[in-house]
């Protein structure tokens, strides 16, 4: 491995962890934060206790919040801010970047209205001279565990497959195994839309209907993925792998998911705004349910648990009514669903 320079932008749970594994393999790392004094923390105290308590930042990680001190040196920007600051830093890093830059996104959604991923965002904002390729890394890995070292598998995906594999070779380690895939729509639009299954999984549980009715969820939720994704363009086959159906276990089954908390506790009778308040953190799926159900709309796709956490969320209607009505719906034959996704009908 080498020594050379990469820089996160966000010093949140998941940048700090990708940061943790950067510098595990011997790279230094420049981790930019808008806050002085998180960046203080950080370098001060070698911790960053609201986003990952107990672990120790080692000193091959230097926090800043100045962005031109961040970018100097480096051709390699991890981006790991909520979708919804995707836009503004990536216009920044445009205004301050000296060359061309590879931006490898690891944030999980889709942008309402616009309707467009992350990666697609990131080329609206990003001057062309100034972007070498974009490359987006998501898989079935929470922050807390993977700072922690335990095993964690993802993959990465890009339309320069060249750039792919050096993320790969930047990531990989004994702890973190990185697998590439060609299918960049299929690996971004699993990790943003099993936020919303997610969302839907903790109000199960936090109704109490137990595991049984999860683990039908959770495999609905699935083909709700797959009807919509290769509508979109992606493989449904990368449904099958670790950005679809291994991301959708870990964030419908673990403490550790925010989008299985956030539904766990509007499940128990929380309003949305008290959910979020009380998080104190981003929930992807909530807006990655509004853009969701714009693109079903859009696409005449069937997306019933969408649809119905929409309302959930939107709408009002209360948690218990949505499970209710899910659990009601028509019956239909499953083999014949399965093979329509195959088919991308």
């Amino acid at each position: 491995m080498g020594k050379e320079k990469t820089v996160v932008l966000g010093a949140g749970s998941w940048g700090t962890a990708l940061a943790l594994v950067l510098a595990d393999n011997g790279s230094q790392v420049s981790l930019w934060s808008h806050n002085p004094e998180q960046v203080e923390e950080i370098n001060e105290s070698r911790t960053n206790k609201k986003y990952l308590p107990g672990i120790e930042i080692p000193g091959l990680i230097t926090a800043t919040s100045s962005l031109v001190e961040a970018l100097e040196g480096t051709d390699t920007v991890i981006l790991a801010v909520p979708t919804k600051a995707i836009r503004e830093v990536t216009a920044k890093t445009g205004e301050t970047a000296q060359g061309p830059l590879t931006i490898v996104h690891v944030s999980k959604g889709i942008e309402p209205d616009s309707h467009l991923r992350i990666s697609e965002m990131i080329k609206e904002e990003m001057p062309s001279e100034k972007l070498k390729a974009v490359v987006v890394l998501s898989g079935p890995s929470h922050a807390e565990e993977v700072s922690l070292r335990h095993p964690t598998t993802v993959a990465v995906s890009s339309e320069n497959e060249k750039e792919a594999e050096r993320i790969q070779d930047l990531f990989i380690n004994q702890n973190f195994r990185v697998y590439t895939n060609p299918d960049v729509v299929g690996v971004e639009i699993g990790g943003a839309l099993k936020n919303i299954i997610a969302l839907a999984a903790g109000i199960t549980d936090g109704l109490g209907f137990g595991d049984n009715a999860k683990a039908a969820l959770m495999t609905r939720g699935l083909a709700e993925i797959s009807r919509l994704g290769t509508k979109m363009g992606a493989n449904p086959l990368t449904f099958a792998g670790l950005a679809g159906v291994g991301d959708l276990i870990v964030t419908c089954t673990s403490v550790h998911s925010r989008n299985w908390r956030a539904g766990n506790m509007l499940g128990k009778g929380q309003t949305l705004d008290e959910v979020l308040e009380n998080m104190g953190m981003v929930v992807e799926g909530v807006r990655t349910t509004k853009a969701a159900h714009q693109l079903a709309n859009k696409y005449g796709v069937e997306m019933p648990i969408t649809e119905t956490l929409y309302k959930v969320l939107f709408e009002d209607l209360p948690a218990k009514e949505g499970a209710e009505i899910l659990m009601a719906r028509d019956r239909t034959h499953e083999m014949e669903d399965l093979t329509n996704i195959l088919n991308g009908n």
